[in-house]
């Protein structure tokens, strides 16, 4: 084996019994045998609001399977236009259309977590990374997302944004 190290997900003992006692574990017999880690669970379609994407999907693709999941006001928002160079994406929302630079499926996570931070009925996005050939996505409720980051069993690629997200969310 070469000395490259190579990323593991956390694993931590007792994560499926917190997960459940959360609401958050839907579908606990298809955890992974060998341990439990949020990438792994993902792909397993046991988290409450998890969703594998492909590694080749564009964001115009994700954005509205992604808003049915994470509910709420999201669910309004539809791509009117794409444009490839530069990469953007024009939605139509309550307010009207918007332009969203979009160059990958990050930026349209980031994007929507910051459009709906202060709105308690539409859940956060969490970027679990990448596990068995597809990007494992968390929508996670926004009442559950203090308790994750508190005790320390969320680990995510945008944990910034979730942590920004979490302190000024509204308890829902």
């Amino acid at each position: 084996m070469s000395g490259a190290r190579t990323r593991s997900p956390a694993r931590r003992p007792g994560l499926l019994a917190e997960l459940a006692a959360l609401g958050l574990l839907v579908r606990p017999e298809h955890a992974p045998s060998d341990g439990a880690s949020l990438p792994a669970l993902c792909a397993a379609g046991a988290l409450e609001g998890g969703l594998s994407v492909a590694l080749d999907v564009r964001p115009d693709e994700l954005l509205g399977p992604l808003c049915l999941r994470i509910g709420g006001q999201a669910q309004a928002l539809r791509v009117v236009d794409v444009r490839a160079q530069p990469p953007e994406l024009w939605v139509q929302g309550t307010e009207g259309v918007e332009r969203w630079p979009t160059p990958d499926l990050r930026a349209l996570v980031k994007r929507l977590n910051a459009r709906f931070r202060d709105s308690g009925e539409v859940r956060a996005v969490a970027v679990l990374g990448k596990w068995e050939d597809a990007q494992q996505l968390w929508c996670i409720p926004k009442s559950a997302l203090g308790t994750l980051l508190t005790k320390r069993l969320l680990r995510a690629e945008n944990m910034s944004e979730l942590s920004a997200g979490a302190k000024r969310s509204p308890r829902g």
